[in-house]
């Protein structure tokens, strides 16, 4: 009797399933439409910020992606002069520009000081934002004051920095050199002599970076169990051991991510370089950003075409950069 009953239950679940792959009436709906169906609050919430940056930065990259394939100048592109309307007369020339941005010395050259001064910013920054988060990180009095004096460079406007900095390292009314001065110390030429310039330009930069460091790295030390360095103690570790084995490892995800931040914001730092010195003295402290600059608002006639190329180049440099670091960073077991 028992083996009656299962076999009833087995027909009916062959029936079924035979059933189950008879003709169906309709589609499976496909994955975007299970997904809109499923999250469509989500994707109505996302739409605007996807439509305001696809205004703002998908249609000025397609057109710089076109401008750069094109001998686009200030004398050839659609202009109203008066009651004038003249059409543009620009034409394609391929990649002409890219090959002539990569055959001329001067890109190597700003390539060159743009990757020493995002290196330079970056390492100074981060090993003095992590010099102060371990400080900071300790009981002491006075910390609330302490943490918020040195993030006070973050809250102030770049060009007012920078603008501060400007007056300070005047050579002949400069607070630095009358306190030089003071000491029988010749005047330095801080923005007018090339090497004490990058020195200016680099200063200035890490003053500005340091308190994003700071405050990423201090974020990062309270995420450690304290329970970690009472045990490292006890087993005899000494300062230097705690640190190397318990807050660097501690820090890795937080650092990874800050380092590959703030070397895309220094790569790009236009605001530093033009305020403090236009790229001088003569184009000493001029990056990459600066010139595609220059060439599209500053020479004469504007060549809009080679700064498309310059920046579509700078894009592509900074992707580079990023997917390496990603995978080095894989490499090493982080998941990011």
């Amino acid at each position: 009797m028992a083996v009656d009953s299962s076999q009833s239950l087995a027909k009916a679940a062959d029936a079924h399933s035979v059933r189950g792959r008879g003709p169906r009436t309709g589609k499976t709906p496909g994955r975007l439409r299970r997904s809109l169906s499923t999250h469509w609050y989500a994707w109505a919430m996302v739409a605007p910020v996807v439509a305001v940056i696809g205004v703002i930065i998908g249609y000025p990259l397609v057109r710089g992606l076109y401008l750069s394939t094109t001998d686009a100048n200030e004398a050839n592109v659609e202009r109203t002069i008066g009651v004038n309307h003249i059409p543009a007369t620009y034409k394609s020339v391929g990649l002409d520009n890219y090959t002539a941005v990569f055959s001329d010395a001067v890109f190597w050259d700003r390539l060159t000081w743009t990757i020493i001064w995002t290196v330079s910013c970056v390492a100074i920054s981060f090993a003095l934002g992590l010099a102060l988060a371990n400080m900071l990180n300790r009981k002491l009095a006075g910390r609330s004051l302490y943490r918020m004096a040195l993030i006070l460079p973050w809250a102030v406007p770049a060009f007012v920095s920078v603008f501060t900095w400007r007056l300070l390292f005047n050579e002949k009314n400069g607070l630095l050199n009358k306190i030089l001065a003071g000491g029988g110390i010749d005047a330095i030429p801080w923005l007018n002599d090339p090497t004490w310039a990058k020195l200016s330009v680099i200063t200035v930069n890490v003053w500005l970076g340091v308190p994003f460091m700071l405050v990423a790295m201090l974020g990062g030390l309270q995420s450690i169990p304290g329970e970690l360095y009472e045990a490292a103690e006890m087993d005899g570790a000494n300062a230097w051991q705690r640190f190397r084995h318990i807050t660097l490892p501690g820090l890795r995800t937080v650092a990874s991510t800050v380092i590959l931040i703030s070397g895309i914001w220094t790569f790009n730092m236009f605001p530093v370089i033009f305020l403090l010195t236009r790229g001088g003295p003569g184009d000493a402290t001029e990056i990459l950003v600066t010139y595609a600059y220059r060439l599209s608002f500053v020479v004469s006639p504007r060549d809009f075409a080679g700064s498309a190329a310059w920046g579509v180049i700078i894009l592509l440099l900074l992707s580079l950069f990023a997917v390496v670091y990603r995978r080095a960073l894989r490499k090493q077991g982080e998941v990011w």
